[in-house]
């Protein structure tokens, strides 16, 4: 039987001395929930930040306001700020170039839906050296259900970056 998920993916960190780090909205915890539910995660998980609101995904990710107000919060270029500037965030404590982001922000439900963006669009964003990557996910369930599907897309995401399978673009592509 193959090992959960989360246990491949901190065994990958481990091999290639990489460190993770979380921006989460819509997720509120659950994806670095899921992270430390695996014993030894602290020697490849620093940490993560929580913005929930538009306030603090300005004030501690960076996130620019005109991205929020352009593209809302729920959008490519909103995750792609938020996964590198929580890799900013945590730089002081490991090189930059070392460090994994991954971001999540998405509608999980019952409300919240807007033209274009329905309930169960979530948006993940990852950032590492070799630069940015960003896709939308749709899910079908109830709040509790989006939320979950939302942090098994960001966990599938970055297992399939950490075994070489992402393609990843230069800054903001």
């Amino acid at each position: 039987m193959e090992a959960p998920l989360e246990n491949r993916i901190g065994r990958l960190f481990i091999q290639r001395g990489q460190k993770l780090v979380l921006a989460e909205s819509c997720t509120g915890g659950l994806l670095g929930h899921l992270i430390t539910n695996v014993p030894g995660s602290s020697e490849y998980f620093l940490g993560g930040i929580t913005a929930y609101s538009y306030e603090a995904k300005q004030s501690l990710l960076g996130v620019k306001p005109e991205t929020l107000i352009q593209f809302g919060a729920v959008s490519r270029e909103t995750v792609l700020e938020m996964a590198q500037g929580v890799r900013r965030l945590f730089s002081d404590q490991v090189a930059e170039e070392r460090l994994v982001g991954v971001a999540v922000s998405g509608i999980a439900g019952p409300g919240g839906a807007q033209p274009g963006k329905p309930v169960g669009l979530v948006w993940i964003g990852l950032s590492a050296v070799e630069g940015n990557w960003a896709a939308a996910f749709y899910g079908q369930g109830s709040r509790e259900e989006n939320k979950a599907f939302s942090a098994r897309c960001a966990l599938e995401a970055l297992h399939a970056y950490l075994e070489g399978k992402l393609t990843l673009g230069k800054s903001g592509e």
